[in-house]
């Protein structure tokens, strides 16, 4: 089981801002990285919230579980303390994405305090870095 957690309005991909954001709908995620997960044999919990606490919920049962996660904190990748050290409590890998290119944005978006925790990041290359994600924790044996 891999999950696909995603935080704050990525619920309105499709609409948001769709000029940096793309026109890919949330069902549309949703479906990318569901098909992806079965063509590798796996399962994707796909979750989207907007509410901090249910995150956090979210990811200390893949905690518990010693489960992978792919996690888009959207707007709490800059500031929530608490995000990140749940994601610390993670025993299974943990990849970082995002759909726009964080560091060619706003100044306040280039720093993540999640990327210190996180195996890795995806970064900037839409929708198609939940596939990546996915795809390299099905490739990727080793928990190192």
């Amino acid at each position: 089981m891999i999950y696909v957690l995603n935080g704050p309005n990525i619920g309105r991909l499709g609409t948001r801002e769709p000029e940096i954001y793309g026109r890919t709908t949330y069902a549309d995620l949703v479906q990318i990285c569901q098909d992806t997960a079965k063509r590798l044999g796996l399962e994707a919990e796909v979750r989207q919230t907007d509410a901090e606490f249910e995150m956090i919920r979210w990811l200390h049962e893949a905690a518990d579980e010693g489960a992978d996660v792919v996690l888009n904190p959207g707007a709490w990748t800059h500031y929530s303390i608490a995000v990140r050290d749940a994601c610390s409590m993670l025993r299974g890998r943990l990849i970082e994405v995002h759909i726009s290119n964080i560091h060619r944005r706003e100044e306040f978006r280039h720093k993540s305090v999640v990327t210190a925790v996180a195996t890795g990041a995806i970064i900037g290359l839409g929708v198609d870095g939940y596939r990546l994600a996915i795809e390299h924790l099905a490739q990727v044996g080793d928990r190192a």
